[in-house]
C-alpha cells in the first residue's frame, strides 16, 4: 500500500506547491509552473510503478497540475492568458526535447559516468515527447475551449467545480489515448498498454477531482500580478 498512500501525499504536495508560486508570485508563477509541470511530466512518466495493483506511469500528477493552472488562468484572466500559458509548455517541452537529444551527441570523457544515465532517461525522450506535444496541444487547447463553454453555461462562483472537472476530465481522456498510443504502443505488450491506459486515466480523472478545492482556494487568493 506504499505506493497509493505516498501517491496521495505526492498529489497534494503538487497541488500545494502550484499554490504557493501563484501567492508569491502571481500569474507570472502560473506560467512558470506551466513549463516546470511540462519537464517534469516527461520525466517521470518514464518510470512504470505499480498502484492499486495495476502498471501505471509517473507523471500524471505533475501532469494534472497544467490543467489546474490553465484553469485558473481561464477562470481569472480569460481564455487568451489560459491560450499563452498551453504554448509557453509545448515550447518548452521542444527545446527540452530539441537540447537534451544534442547533450547526448557530444563524446564523453572517459571518466563520463553520466552518459549511459542520460541515454537511459533522454533516449525515451524524441518518442515521448512527439507523444506528449501532439497530446498535450489537443488535450490542452480541448480543455480551455471546453473551460470556456461550460463558463458560459454554468457561470457561479459556486459552479466552478462543474467547469473545472468537465474540462479536465474531457480533456484528459483525449490526452490519454492519443499519448499512450504514440508514446507506448508497441514499446509495452498489448495488455500491459492497456493497463497503461487505463491506470493514467483513472490517475488522472482521481488527480482530477483532488485539484477542484485548490482551485477555489487560488480564486479567492488577492494576488498582484
Amino acid at each position: 500500500m506504499f505506493n497509493e498512500w505516498f501517491g496521495l501525499i505526492f498529489v497534494l504536495v503538487n497541488f500545494i506547491l502550484v499554490l504557493a508560486m501563484y501567492r508569491i508570485f502571481g500569474r507570472t508563477g502560473l506560467f512558470v509552473w506551466i513549463g516546470v509541470s511540462t519537464i517534469l511530466a516527461n520525466l517521470q512518466v518514464i518510470k512504470t510503478i505499480e498502484i492499486f495493483g495495476l502498471t501505471a506511469t509517473l507523471g500524471n500528477a505533475m501532469y494534472g497540475t497544467a490543467f489546474l493552472v490553465t484553469d485558473i488562468l481561464n477562470e481569472k484572466y480569460g481564455k487568451k492568458e489560459a491560450q499563452k500559458a498551453v504554448w509557453l509548455g509545448f515550447f518548452t517541452l521542444l527545446v527540452m526535447t530539441i537540447i537534451m537529444q544534442m547533450v547526448l551527441i557530444f563524446d564523453p570523457h572517459p571518466d563520463d559516468f553520466a552518459q549511459g544515465s542520460l541515454e537511459t532517461i533522454f533516449g525515451m525522450i524524441p518518442r515521448i515527447a512527439i507523444g506528449s506535444l501532439a497530446a498535450y496541444l489537443v488535450s490542452q487547447f480541448a480543455d480551455v475551449y471546453i473551460f470556456s463553454f461550460l463558463k458560459k453555461r454554468f457561470p457561479k462562483d459556486s459552479q466552478f467545480w462543474i467547469r473545472n472537472n468537465g474540462s479536465t476530465m474531457l480533456s484528459q481522456l483525449l490526452d490519454t489515448l492519443v499519448f499512450t498510443t504514440i508514446a507506448f504502443l508497441g514499446a509495452f505488450p498489448f495488455d500491459v498498454w492497456i493497463q497503461i491506459v487505463f491506470t493514467t486515466y483513472l490517475l488522472k480523472w482521481i488527480v482530477a477531482l483532488l485539484d477542484t478545492p485548490f482551485g477555489y482556494l487560488a480564486k479567492r487568493f488577492d494576488v498582484k500580478d
